[in-house]
């Protein structure tokens, strides 16, 4: 039951994220409640904002305000990450992986999560590629792999 639960909460969650019309993490919370998910907080809108790869952009209305980027509103819970990333490389210096186009924010902030254990001191988002600078170049080749291995 609890998992059905979570199921209608990223359902609701994910459809305000379409409506385009929170501008805060708060109207999220207030919103969410209202439809009957008591236990939200601040801090797990803040979690499920960063988990979606959410952004704050202008609407139709040009009100700043929590969406999905672009490409990402049109996929499902379905879909896996491995599936947005399209190619990993380097140069010796950088890695570059290459997504789906509107992905590279969402599989940049997954990176972002793991870096120091992974050998990544930080990384650069586009719409659909992401610079992924290494904690050490030496060390290059084995990050790559293992950022092929956690999408491949």
């Amino acid at each position: 039951m609890a998992s059905q639960k979570q199921e209608d909460l990223v359902k609701a969650f994910r459809q305000l994220l379409k409506d385009e019309s929170c501008g805060s993490q708060s109207q999220i919370v207030s919103v969410l409640q209202e439809q009957g998910f008591d236990n939200i907080s601040q801090s797990k809108v803040s979690r499920m904002l960063s988990r979606h790869g959410a952004v704050r952009a202008r609407n139709a209305r040009n009100e700043l305000v929590y969406c999905l980027p672009p490409e990402m509103g049109k996929l499902d819970a379905n879909i896996s990450v491995r599936d947005l990333v399209e190619e990993v490389a380097h140069n010796g210096a950088l890695i570059v992986i290459k997504t789906s186009p509107g992905a590279a924010q969402m599989v940049a902030r997954l990176l972002d999560s793991i870096s120091r254990a992974e050998g990544i001191l930080g990384c650069v988002a586009g719409d659909d590629t992401i610079f992924v600078a290494p904690a050490d170049v030496k060390e290059i080749k084995a990050i790559q792999e293992s950022i092929q291995e956690l999408f491949g």
